[in-house]
């Protein structure tokens, strides 16, 4: 579960570097396709499975997808006590048998012979953000073929990959299933959990299918409690925001499995959550000892420490994270926060462009960019970096009237006016395009106009110095001098300062 938020619109920056120029921006094409066409493409991937006992009798149904030649993947508790394992593709039936089973992870393979179709591709959960679209194709309740639409309800790191949640309704016969992104890649197989009344819907990695060879158990072991009930009942106590019972539920997790990396990483989250960011750090330690390649522990490390203020190390766990998963557009979001944070702009701009060739089509990722090249003065660069994040996000009102303080800090007022109109259109209530929008006005003359815009930001904000300041001066280049003194004794009690400028600049002779 992704489980932290890191804001990314940055306040203080130095003010110097020498930052590469960006190429000129391009629309970002996203090839993501709809429900019909995602059925239409991996539903021929997708079987439901039929298990017997020695008598022959059915145990249960399930689903199952086709991953390769002959072979299918599918939750191990699908074919759970079972003697006879039987396929169905498109009408047809076949014999099925074990190939690999993972019963702590729930994920088993299953050769069928003489079965021929299309295997799904398969994607990855790396990438995978909460609220994106995800597409569920199983056989629930026996219905072959059936799709759930759907989002990442939330994101739980795990090795090699992400354990999902999604609001995509699974049924019982659903598990097993494929779970597709837009791209009709497969990500995950559905699962299905049922909890005190509330319906907990799962789907485990794509990346544990891949690992299942290395992990493959031969015996299936008496029924313990397995890794997924663990989780489950983790993701059950977060969903919850039940932090303490979490803690508890986690220190029991890591004392019956004192090895399992995720149990140990769970605890550290929930320390975290509590507010023991000491504590945190050492158990994220002790998580890296049993596995130093764990991408997501080095991340949230780096969480940990940016939050006790020792932001060197906090960059060092991120660089360690990258190490490992070059391809982390988290972490070098956060990596750049944390260089823009300590100084380092020219390092700040390169991890963000680092996140935006992972991520192309991100607007929160170039408008950060943007707001670090017009922190430093390179405004050309933040022009092209906030045009590119519109074109992705056109309707931001925070990037229309950065970009428009660009346009004017480049002496480019025309340009500046529509675009600070454009940004007070779609969000009439934002005072800094409308003050902005004032000051481009009284740059090109249009004294009346400036005055009308610059009272209408005072009207959302009655102490904002910087309109009271802009009022000031256009009212004296309009002659109104007696205004002017009427509202440089107003600026006096909000900024003294600024009073003191406007009253040298416009009411001195």
């Amino acid at each position: 579960m992704r489980i932290f938020i890191f804001f990314l619109l940055l306040s203080t920056l130095p003010m110097s570097c020498s930052p590469k120029p960006i190429i000129t921006p391009v629309p970002v094409v996203i090839k993501t396709k709809t429900a019909p066409e995602i059925f239409e493409s991996v539903s021929s991937s997708v079987v439901m499975i039929r298990t017997y006992d020695t008598t022959g009798d059915e145990l249960a149904q399930g689903s199952g997808v086709l991953i390769g030649k002959e072979l299918i993947a599918t939750n191990c508790h699908v074919i759970e006590n079972a003697t006879t394992l039987q396929v169905v593709h498109q009408g047809q039936e076949f014999s099925a048998t074990l190939r690999h089973s993972d019963w702590d992870r729930d994920v088993c393979t299953l050769t069928v012979k003489d079965l021929k179709a299309q295997a799904a591709l398969v994607g990855s959960t790396k990438r995978l953000k909460t609220g994106a679209r995800v597409f569920a194709i199983g056989a629930p309740k026996g219905l072959e073929l059936t799709l759930s639409e759907g989002i990442i309800s939330s994101l739980r790191p795990v090795e090699s990959g992400h354990y999902l949640q999604i609001s995509s309704p699974i049924s019982p016969g659903s598990s097993g299933g494929g779970l597709f992104n837009e791209e009709g890649k497969l990500i995950g197989l559905t699962t299905f959990y049922l909890s005190e009344g509330q319906q907990l819907n799962f789907a485990v990695p794509v990346e544990w299918i891949s690992e299942l060879p290395g992990r493959h158990r031969v015996d299936i072991a008496a029924k313990q409690s397995t890794y997924l009930d663990w989780n489950n009942k983790a993701l059950e106590l977060q969903s919850a925001n039940d932090w303490y019972g979490l803690l508890s539920h986690s220190l029991s997790w890591t004392k019956v499995y004192p090895e399992d990396a995720d149990g140990w990483l769970t605890l550290g989250f929930a320390l975290g959550k509590v507010e023991e960011t000491e504590l945190e750090i050492e158990v994220y330690g002790k998580v890296l000892r049993i596995n130093p390649e764990y991408v997501s522990a080095w991340f949230m490390l780096g969480h940990a420490y940016d939050k006790a203020g020792q932001t060197d190390r906090a960059i060092e766990s991120y660089q360690e994270a990258l190490r490992f998963d070059p391809e982390y557009v988290g972490a070098w979001m956060n990596l750049g926060s944390l260089y823009a944070k300590s100084g380092q702009t020219v390092k700040a701009i390169e991890s963000y462009r680092q996140a935006l060739r992972i991520n192309p089509g991100e607007a929160g990722i170039w408008h950060t960019l943007g707001n670090l090249y017009s922190t430093s003065r390179h405004f050309r660069e933040a022009i092209q970096s906030y045009r590119q994040a519109l074109l992705i996000d056109p309707e931001n009102p925070d990037t229309w009237m950065l970009l428009g303080n660009a346009y004017i800090e480049l002496g480019e007022t025309d340009k500046a006016i529509d675009v600070l109109k454009k940004a007070s259109t779609i969000d009439p209530d934002d005072v800094s395009a409308w003050y902005l929008l004032g000051y481009a006005y009284g740059r090109t003359g249009q004294t009346s106009r400036a005055i009308k815009t610059l009272q209408q930001a005072l009207r959302l904000e009655p102490e904002h110095a910087q309109a009271w300041y802009y009022l000031g001066m256009a009212y004296r280049q309009s002659g109104q001098t007696d205004k002017v003194t009427e509202i440089y004794k107003r600026l006096r009690n909000i900024d003294p300062a600024l009073a003191d400028e406007l009253f040298n600049k416009a009411v001195l002779p």
